[in-house]
């Protein structure tokens, strides 16, 4: 039954794909994200409904008359050079079977993040976008939770089946990134009961990534917590909140979990993470050996760690986003993916000091600081999981760009009405 209700969806979905490739991009993402044919045990769970939006989203953006803009600054232009490296080290990969279907992968996943670029423009689709994460993963999120709940916190929290985050460290990730997202969704909401909501939801996404024993996204959580506090307006009203969910969540885990989470300080005796740092090493010799391209996709291989691991049967994946990317693609692909990151972040903070003295950009200011939450999120667990090339951190930096636009034309076609902001402008001209 399930497999026939999501096909009959999604067969009543498609014409607007084609007609509307927004509401393509936010199919897509729903399919992408939450797997909904993952929930179902018929043909749904092999049907191909990603690639199908995709194709259908991209026919409709050659008919389609909606104004299509790509952006073009800092952010994109590094983007669209990332995406030629990883592109141009493929042809000198190492493993060139292996490489070419992540390639593929890789390439589909960017198209789509662009054509998010072209068509999600505005505050209504920009919002609509980040409701489709948000709920998306979040419902993930939200089983784990109340799953850690009734069973007290002994069992792992895994994702979705077939899934760039089926692992219990990805699916910890993913939640990481979106719960400043329905932070910022619960901010701007006027109807109380969506609020709670929200709030109830976001606790139960905490509880989930705890529950999920990552100690990657424990580290990231800590970062991110920080990070939410700081970009907070009232941080002591914000900080009695997140200091007490973190502290229930952590209390209530049992004994095993906690010494989980220790065994980060000894990590010279845990064979799991002796056996990543063999991987880092590993990365770390074959961008040595190959400083400009790397090995390509797929490097990490049993047959490669022979020649550059320091233990060499001491196979592992990568297991960080930085040796990763640095394996794969070489000293300038990491310039390259270092570089996009420290743009977004940038990014993000000139948008909160472009809307300054704005009331009606206030909500722009509100999303660009949970976006730099997100990536904080990012960055600090990814440093111990091997999701490079996962879309999820694309979209972020897709509704950065998209904020940025946004904010610049509201900007040009409409002066500063408040009349803090335009003495403060007064008086810095004058002192000039």
């Amino acid at each position: 039954m399930r497999d026939l209700i999501l096909t009959l969806f999604f067969i009543c979905a498609l014409p607007w794909c084609f007609m509307r490739p927004y509401f393509g991009v936010l199919i897509w993402s729903w399919f992408g994200y939450m797997n909904p044919h993952r929930l179902a045990w018929g043909f749904a769970y092999h049907f191909p409904f990603v690639q199908i939006t995709a194709l259908t989203t991209l026919a409709g953006m050659v008919f389609s008359r909606e104004p299509k803009r790509m952006p073009i600054n800092g952010v994109t232009v590094v983007w669209l050079t990332w995406v030629a490296w990883m592109s141009l080290t493929t042809l000198f990969a190492l493993n060139p079977d292996e490489a070419a279907p992540e390639w593929q992968r890789m390439i589909k996943i960017q198209i789509m993040i662009l054509v998010t670029l072209l068509v999600m423009y505005g505050r209504e689709r920009i919002e609509r976008l980040v409701w489709c994460i948000a709920l998306s993963i979040g419902f993930f999120g939200i089983k784990g939770g109340i799953f850690t709940l009734l069973t007290g916190g002994q069992f792992r929290v895994w994702g979705p089946e077939g899934s760039f985050i089926e692992g219990n460290n990805e699916i910890a990730l993913a939640l990481l990134i979106i719960v400043p997202l329905m932070r910022y969704l619960q901010v701007v909401q006027t109807r109380r009961w969506v609020r709670i909501g929200l709030g109830v939801s976001m606790v139960l996404c905490v509880f989930s990534i705890v529950g999920s024993y990552s100690r990657g996204a424990f580290l990231g959580g800590a970062a991110m917590l920080v990070a939410l506090w700081l970009r907070s307006r009232r941080k002591i009203v914000m900080a009695i909140p997140l200091v007490f969910v973190a502290l229930a969540a952590l209390t209530f885990m049992p004994e095993k979990w906690a010494a989980r989470m220790e065994s980060i300080e000894g990590y010279s005796a845990d064979g799991s993470a002796m056996g990543r740092i063999n991987a880092w090493w590993f990365a770390y010799h074959v961008a040595e050996d190959h400083p400009f391209v790397g090995g390509g996709f797929d490097s990490f291989s049993p047959e490669l760690f022979m020649r550059y691991a320091p233990n060499p049967t001491d196979f592992h994946d990568a297991h960080s986003i930085y040796f990763e990317v640095l394996g794969e693609h070489g000293f300038v692909g990491l310039a390259l993916y270092l570089t996009l990151a420290v743009l977004v972040m940038l990014m993000g903070a000139r948008i909160i000091r472009q809307v300054r003295g704005r009331g009606e950009l206030k909500w722009a200011a509100d999303l660009a600081a949970m976006l730099q939450v997100s990536f904080i999120g990012f960055a600090v667990s990814g440093a111990f999981l091997g999701l490079a090339y996962f879309d999820l951190p694309y979209h972020i930096m897709a509704l950065m760009v998209l904020l940025h636009e946004h904010v610049k034309e509201a900007r040009a076609s409409s002066p500063v009405t408040d009349p803090a902001a335009l003495a403060g402008r007064q008086s810095l001209l004058g002192r000039t």
